[in-house]
């Protein structure tokens, strides 16, 4: 039910747009969720969406429902693909990028200029990623 506690939670989100959330010391997630969210591992069920069809390994990072409706016409660009597993924000800063008309310029970016060796490049730019600035 961590969705339901969102709102109670806003007053400890890192970031100063309420499109991007995120709490170092979330107080929703297990000691054993940190482990895996920390080390990223947390988002190997999303293969499972990879293979469906959902899901491609690299684009945009998924948009959560309740963000939407924040979104400004400009911002739809993000949802012209399918997301991704790992993306530009992922490798460009992650959670250091705390601005989110940022991260949509650089997914527009990404969308504009999409080849084959740029997601293959991502894909490979995720993994010192991981390990150089892990997620929380």
């Amino acid at each position: 039910d961590a969705e339901a506690h969102k709102a109670a939670l806003a007053h400890l989100n890192e970031y100063p747009d309420p499109r991007l959330f995120k709490i170092r010391q979330d107080p929703r997630i297990t000691r054993t969720g940190r482990i895996l969210r920390r080390t990223s591992l947390d988002e190997l069920p999303q293969l499972w969406n990879v293979i469906r069809g959902d899901m491609s390994l690299v684009g945009p990072r998924p948009c959560v429902p309740s963000e939407l409706r924040h979104y400004a016409p400009h911002h739809l660009v993000r949802l012209h693909v399918v997301p991704g597993v790992t993306g530009p924000w992922q490798v460009n800063g992650r959670n250091a990028v705390l601005d989110f008309d940022q991260v949509v310029q650089m997914e527009a970016e990404y969308i504009r200029s999409w080849t084959l060796w740029q997601d293959f490049t991502i894909l490979l730019r995720t993994i010192p990623a991981l390990f150089r600035r892990g997620a929380y």
